[in-house]
């Protein structure tokens, strides 16, 4: 720690020392910076960097999206985020130096963030525009990075705030990110594509890939990570075999064969964890779960179908041995009720789901506010008192 070290060593007059603190700080935040982008995408970038997101609708309208965030290298730091009208962002650039593109709220916004405040990787703003992050490594690629646009670029980990403060629907943000340049993290990081969502009902993944973008209609409102978005679509087409329900018995000569139990129609579904496997098993228990009345039961089917997509910290690394000590490699699970501006969350310290309601911030007069997921890092466990029966 040479910045420490010359700190305390080196007499200084109070306002030099002042001057050192204020640089020291600063270099401290750009190491921060640099360190949680690599940590992020580079230095486990095949063994759980997993996001699995999906779509649901009630009878009554409602539209829900949800998604898992898969991080099994370290504790994320998970937070939640207030953002309110007229709080001012700058974007981060390669280097750790926060001297990119400046934007200020024009709506407010409730996201999630992971390593750092800024880093918000989901959230829904008081327009009912929703936006996400998933990893997208080894496919995508920004446009490299120019020290003459730094006013005009934007770091891909801050894109979604960007997004969420603001724009009302993903039709102005196609027109508006032809004015940025999108550019890595850190050059060693993994890219990323994301997923937006708005108040009518319309949907799209925006990647960038050789520096060009490409925004696609998701229809179906699944996502996961690599490949691309369309190899995802035209892979489902190796799965029309499968069917909700039992396959009916046969007979082959003068012997009859018939399932052994219940949900055979899916007989040859993947079942791993990878990105292809996941986005056919969300795609197919999307599609085939009861509509909900409202949206507080889609809410709640939503985490109940994500259930299926939890990774068991173990299995995502060489024998077994995860380097560090969590219960589960989905740091947590969100579901956002787009049309009644709510935001949704569980962890995996607390599998209670906790809500936060837009509609009860007045965004206007809110302070910028974040806090941590959980306080306590540990499930808690209710027992059950038994009352004493006397006779």
């Amino acid at each position: 720690m040479y910045f420490l070290h010359s700190l305390y060593l080196s007499p200084r007059k109070k306002t030099e020392g002042n001057y050192m603190k204020k640089n020291l700080l600063k270099e401290f935040k750009k190491v921060a910076f640099v360190g949680a982008s690599v940590l992020l995408s580079a230095v486990f970038p095949s063994q759980a960097d997993a996001c699995t997101g999906i779509t649901l609708k009630s009878k009554d309208g409602s539209m829900v999206v949800a998604r898992t965030i898969e991080w099994g290298g370290s504790y994320l730091n998970s937070r939640y985020a207030v953002v309110p009208r007229g709080y001012v962002q700058r974007s981060y650039l390669p280097g750790g130096q926060k001297t990119g593109l400046e934007f200020k709220a024009r709506y407010g916004y409730v996201g999630f963030s992971v390593e750092q405040e800024e880093f918000v990787v989901e959230g829904l703003n008081e327009a009912g525009l929703s936006a996400g992050l998933f990893y997208f490594p080894n496919y995508g690629k920004y446009e490299d990075f120019d020290v003459k646009k730094s006013a005009s670029s934007l770091s891909d980990l801050q894109l979604v705030p960007w997004i969420l403060a603001s724009f009302k629907t993903v039709e102005e943000v196609e027109q508006a990110i032809k004015t940025i340049h999108v550019v890595a993290s850190d050059p060693r990081a993994s890219t990323v594509h994301w997923r937006m969502a708005d108040a009518s009902g319309r949907q799209v993944v925006l990647e960038i890939v050789d520096g060009e973008v490409h925004f696609y209609e998701n229809k179906l409102g699944v996502l996961t990570n690599a490949p691309g978005f369309e190899w995802h679509l035209t892979n489902l087409n190796n799965y029309v075999n499968l069917f909700p329900g039992s396959a009916a018995g046969k007979q082959m000569e003068d012997i009859d064969i018939a399932p052994f139990g219940g949900g055979s129609g899916l007989l040859g579904i993947p079942g791993d964890f990878t990105p292809p496997s996941r986005f056919v098993r969300a795609a197919f228990f999307q599609a085939y779960s009861p509509k909900q009345d409202r949206a507080q039961g889609t809410v709640r089917q939503a985490f109940q179908i994500l259930n299926n997509f939890d990774i068991p910290l173990g299995v995502v690394f060489h024998d077994g041995e995860p380097p560090v000590d969590m219960p589960s490699a989905t740091q947590w699970t969100a579901a956002t009720d787009i049309t009644n501006r709510c935001i949704y969350f569980r962890t995996m310290y607390d599998s209670k789901i906790r809500s936060i309601d837009l509609k009860t911030i007045d965004f206007s007069k809110a302070a910028y506010r974040t806090a941590p997921l959980d306080k306590d890092k540990e499930q808690p466990i209710v027992p059950v008192v038994i009352d004493r029966v006397v006779f």
